[in-house]
């Protein structure tokens, strides 16, 4: 049997040259990632992987490739990160973004004020996979996590990472296919829950979007209406029914709308402590409140 192995460096080399010129925005970070999944290791453990199979580097060529078509880099590995979990995503679901990580970090600093006597509550409206109530679950197996989402496309892959996570031994969340804007929504739960997340439909319609976003997430999962808030605002009465007193939320929200997003939940009444978060590049991306 031949163990001819090939260079790998000079590949991703390659690949780095081939993502830029296709407009990727990270292409160095793309290419590494590439070839760590084909290689099943960690990105940060490539340098130990110099030499490989022929036939890893042509199926490295053929993700890359596709990457320079704009496919977005997490369908062609299968997975997206949030917190310790990697969560299988695809065709037909929003696919998770780094920045929703604050609003995840955020979660796990308000359940740590909560007291331990009790199950703490939390929900996730518009979970689309499942990622951030997982993630919070997965962190605090304490919790009652629920998560709602409306599109029958991303409830699916939303149990199949449920199911996934359980069998891996996480506490399990509960589903619910609903609208987060329902008046009737989780009215069994009126003035109980201590933690509201949501990173909802929020991008105003004549946004300009990349390649990956436009043609690959899903637009019930994208649009907002004209200014990007009609979900929000569809959100904020039930919000307000929902949280107890001296209970909080988060909202991630379009980087033009922190203020607005701020100024909507101060004009409600039943806010206080109202911030506006950024994101790693400083953009306006949550608006966090506490309910008074």
């Amino acid at each position: 049997m031949s163990t001819t192995r090939v260079p790998l460096r000079p590949a991703i080399n390659d690949a780095v040259e081939t993502l830029r010129a296709a407009g990727v925005h990270s292409p160095q970070a793309d290419a590494e990632q590439l070839a760590a999944h084909v290689l099943s290791v960690e990105r940060t453990r490539l340098a130990l992987t110099p030499l490989v199979p022929p036939n890893k580097l042509i199926e490295y060529r053929e993700l890359v490739a596709r990457r320079a078509q704009r496919i977005p880099l997490q369908h062609l590995t299968g997975t997206a990160v949030m917190g310790e979990l990697d969560i299988e995503v695809g065709p037909g679901v929003f696919v998770p973004r780094p920045e929703t990580e604050l609003l995840f970090e955020w979660s796990l600093q308000q359940l740590e004020t909560l007291p331990h006597d009790r199950a703490p509550i939390v929900i996730d409206l518009c979970t689309g996979s499942g990622a951030l109530a997982l993630a919070i679950a997965h962190a605090r197996p304490d919790a009652d996590v629920r998560a709602v989402e409306l599109d029958p496309a991303a409830l699916r892959w939303a149990q199949r990472n449920i199911t996934a996570r359980a069998e891996a031994g996480d506490t399990s969340i509960t589903l619910y296919a609903d609208d987060v804007t329902d008046p009737e929504l989780f009215t069994e739960l009126d003035g109980r829950v201590d933690i509201i997340v949501s990173n909802p439909p929020y991008i105003p319609e004549d946004a300009r979007l990349d390649p990956e976003v436009a043609e690959h997430d899903p637009p019930i999962a994208l649009f907002g209406g004209p200014d990007g808030l009609d979900v929000i605002r569809g959100m904020i009465p039930n919000i307000t029914r929902l949280l107890r007193r001296g209970g909080s939320v988060a909202i991630e929200h379009d980087d033009t709308n922190g203020s607005t997003l701020a100024t909507l939940l101060a004009e409600h009444g039943d806010f206080t402590d109202i911030v506006e978060h950024p994101d790693l590049a400083g953009k306006p991306r949550f608006v966090a409140a506490t309910r008074t």
